[in-house]
């Protein structure tokens, strides 16, 4: 291909020269493509985050120097995670183009820079690309890093990535370690609240993967919430803790470790009577959730080797009986831990392990393992058989189940189901299929679409409950079976029975009812999409409509509300709008307030008031308050100790009032026999002593403090006094005097509640057949106007959990799991 010289035209032409490239240095390149980095700027982002300070203690703890990491969640969001280990170095890098600066700076500015690429410092790591802790910094407004090393504490400060001064000794100390506080940039984060629960799944996962290292998160916001994950067991503990609601087949794991090639395995298994097998792979502490090499070696091996055993031990009465991988997986519960020096991963999330050579080393280390396991123990060999050729013959069944429903045209997409209302359009991409519950509601719904992309199928009472269920009796139910065929793909986790490709429609949107009835319905379509066709998740095709709970009318105005909190802003905002607000002394108006400032002052109120509310409940009062503002500190803590209140100040004095109590009811309970490591994290709640954490004061204080600064004095807020200090008008009916002097705070808002309420006529949706068509379609299929809730899966290990809890055989952990949410219910319906 001949060249041909390149003239300076494009700038003239389309404005385009090298004056528009630009050269990104440093951590520019991390604020300007964030998602390249962490995946995105959304909740997942914000999460990562998180998980990168971690893998850096992680790194130290598989390095042998770390034992303790605590992970904490500020009340602003912000996050700080200290560890044991041997402490970032701070000395000045030796390499001359950095001229004497010191090697944490290095590491928290510098892509690529980083400990983990020296063998020597550590052999095998958990971040590959040396960019984690440095991105973090990147995308903080304010990242604190604190080193305890060599007997002293080093200290530096940034913000968005920059030094804001040197590193510097702040003073001396016994300890050793890193400890890292960030807070994420609300210009780059779209969300800023953490989960905790998200959190430490997270990290639960680390303890379990990493035997002996003590993980603590604790929650410094609305939730008093602090686990401590300590697992000796490690992975075996952690199969036990998958099958915690399962009814197991071998009552202790599988359990095999193997160094084969400097390729570290560690393994552990276990079957329960379930039909859906559970293995969860990882790579030097990474979930590997897409699998590779590692997994595809287990499974081959695993086939493999059953099979050998059954022809060499002759087990089973059918001649010539060869069980797929599919049977031999049924009901098995499996962790694989790998620990590889130069793993090669598949895209840059790391989700897929590439390296060729460890699906041969895996299938000669599990093959050996599992061939004298199931030799040196025939009983449980035989338990595992029975469940194999149980599922072998019931496979046999499904397909011929599958044979038949399909000559019958009842999965055949090219036969689609009478009751479904398909929509013209054809590329499945611009499609929606509605899921609606009941004729009622499909009437409304097919009347109120929008026929060009909107498909409705209504079902006919609830479906089946798929947990509990092989796919035979699946196939049996007739409303699953008009799902099937209405999405087009089949049915099945394996390719050769769905194919993601032949969906028919990229938004499936399950719109139920707001009640008990609607809830169970959602929850056992979801159950079947978790269970059955798991692919449609992953690919986020799958929501939940979100019809509005309220329709408020008022002065010829309509609104559609979803929650409670919406409806009291509304009639608050409604009985403001023709109201004056007047400070009154001594029957003297002292201040008018002005309309802004009243929306001000209401709106603080209000939350000073739920505020209040939460306190009253934890047994402190608005007279208590006002004595700790007198004292001139505010507690952190309410405890009870030997039937009296105790106030604790400091997390110092938490520390040392906390510790022996927990210790002593913790070897209560282990006395009892109702403690081991896996009840232990989660009788937490059982264990603490009683506490309660008065997150609350500091707003509270802060609300007083701009409350009192408009001129409403702390006294007036609950005491009635003997002459009126607040002075309301209805300036819009001034003419017929209406006026009204209150004796209190709480008073105001009551009147100002009561005022909004006047003339509004409040209806609660609690059937979508409630509505008419065009009222469904403004507020839950209009596209301008709708919400969705997308279901995507972010915490498989999590979700595997609440699955069995909710919709398994045992009643017990249902039980357990209604009475810890009850008080989490958004829209309880009596």
């Amino acid at each position: 291909m001949a060249n041909k010289e390149v003239k300076n035209e494009s700038s003239e032409k389309d404005g385009y020269s090298a004056s528009n490239i630009q050269i990104l240095e440093g951590l520019e390149a991390v604020r300007k493509r964030p998602a390249m980095y962490i995946g995105s700027t959304g909740s997942q982002g914000l999460h990562h985050l998180v998980y990168e300070v971690v893998d850096n203690s992680i790194d130290e703890v598989l390095a042998g120097y770390c034992k303790n990491i605590d992970v904490t969640v500020h009340s602003d969001n912000s996050i700080t995670v200290l560890d044991d280990g041997r402490g970032i170095p701070v000395d000045p890098h030796p390499d001359p183009k950095f001229k004497g600066v010191s090697a944490l700076e290095i590491v928290l500015t510098k892509l690529h820079a980083g400990g983990k690429f020296d063998k020597n410092s550590y052999k095998v790591s958990g971040g590959l690309h040396g960019v984690g802790v440095s991105c973090v910094n990147a995308l903080s407004d304010l990242l604190k890093a604190e080193v305890y090393r060599n007997g002293k504490v080093y200290v530096q400060n940034y913000s968005k990535g920059k030094p804001l001064c040197p590193v510097k000794e702040s003073g001396v100390t016994e300890e050793r370690g890193t400890k890292v506080t960030f807070h994420p940039d609300p210009e780059i984060f779209s969300v800023m609240k953490y989960s905790f629960d998200t959190l430490a799944n997270r990290l639960r996962e680390l303890a379990f993967l990493n035997a002996g290292t003590r993980i603590r998160i604790s929650d410094e916001r609305d939730d008093d919430k602090e686990h401590i994950f300590d697992y000796n067991g490690g992975i075996k503990t952690f199969v036990q803790y998958l099958n915690t609601n399962k009814n197991v087949i071998n009552k202790d794991p599988i359990y095999f470790v193997k160094e084969k090639d400097d390729v570290y395995v560690e393994i552990a298994m276990q079957y329960n009577d379930s039909y859906n097998e559970l293995i969860f792979t990882f790579v030097n502490n990474i979930n590997t959730v897409e699998g590779g090499t590692h997994l595809s070696g287990f499974r081959s091996a695993l086939t493999r080797s059953v099979n050998e055993y059954i022809k060499k031990n002759e087990v089973s009465k059918i001649k010539d009986l060869k069980l797929s991988g599919e049977d031999v997986r049924e009901g098995l519960t499996a962790i694989i831990s790998i620990k590889v020096q130069d793993p090669q991963f598949e895209g840059q999330t790391k989700t897929r392990l590439g390296n060729s050579e460890v699906e041969g080393i895996m299938q000669s280390v599990v093959g050996d393992a599992l061939t004298t396991f199931l030799e040196e123990n025939p009983g449980i060999a035989s338990q595992i058989l029975d469940k194999a050729i149980n599922a072998a013959e019931a496979r046999e069944a499904a397909r011929k189940a599958r044979e038949l429903t399909r000559r019958k045209g009842a999965l055949d997409s090219a036969s689609l189901p009478g009751k479904l209302a398909d929509c013209s359009e054809r590329d499945p991409q611009k499609t929606e299929l509605f899921i609606v519950e009941g004729d009622s509601a499909g009437g409304s719904a097919k009347q109120g679409r929008d026929r060009s992309f909107q498909a409705i199928l209504p079902l006919k009472g609830k479906i089946l409950n798929v947990e509990k269920s092989r796919l035979t009796k699946i196939l049996a139910n007739d409303e699953i079976r008009t799902l099937i065929t209405a999405i087009g793909a089949g049915i099945g986790k394996e390719e050769q029975d769905f194919n993601i490709n032949k969906v028919r429609y990229h938004k499936i949107i399950i719109m139920t009812d707001a009640d008990v009835d609607g809830a169970h319905i959602r929850t056992l379509l979801l159950t079947f999409f978790y269970r059955q066709m798991p692919q449609l998740l992953d690919r986020g095709y799958i929501y939940i409509a979100q019809p509005p709970l309220y329709k408020v009318r008022r002065n010829k105005r309509e609104m559609y509300l979803d929650s409670e909190e919406e409806l009291d802003k509304f009639l608050f905002q409604q009985a403001l709008d023709g109201l004056s607000m007047s400070l009154i002394r001594d029957g003297v108006e002292v201040k008018e307030i002005d309309y802004k400032s009243l929306h001000k002052i209401v709106a603080n109120i209000s939350e000073l008031d739920i505020l209040l509310k939460k306190l009253w409940k934890k047994g402190v009062s608005w007279k208590e308050y006002l004595r700790f503002k007198k004292e001139g500190k505010l507690p952190l803590y309410r405890a009870m100790k030997d039937g009296s209140v105790k106030y604790i100040y400091s997390d110092k004095e938490w520390k040392e009032f906390k510790d022996p109590l927990l210790e002593k009811r913790r070897e209560l309970l282990a006395s009892q026999g109702e403690l081991d490591e896996i009840t232990e994290n989660l009788k937490t709640d059982e264990v603490m002593p009683e506490y309660k954490d008065l997150w609350e004061l500091p707003r509270v204080d802060n609300l007083a403090e701009q409350l009192e600064e408009e001129g409403l004095h702390p006294e007036h807020y609950s005491e009635t006094h003997a002459k009126p200090v607040y002075r309301l008008q209805d300036t819009e009916k001034k003419v017929q005097g209406e006026i009204y002097e209150l004796y209190s705070t709480t008073e105001l808002i009551e009147t100002i509640r009561e005022l909004g309420n006047k003339g509004a006529t409040i209806q609660r949706y609690k059937g979508l057949g409630e509505m008419n068509p065009e009222q469904l379609w403004e507020t839950t299929m209009d596209i301008k106007n709708r919400k969705l809730l997308q279901i995507t899966l972010e915490d498989a290990i999590e979700t595997d959990r609440v699955f069995t809890t909710l919709m398994g055989d045992q009643v017990e952990p249902r039980r357990l799991f209604i009475q810890t949410h009850a008080l989490d219910v958004r829209n309880l319906d009596i």
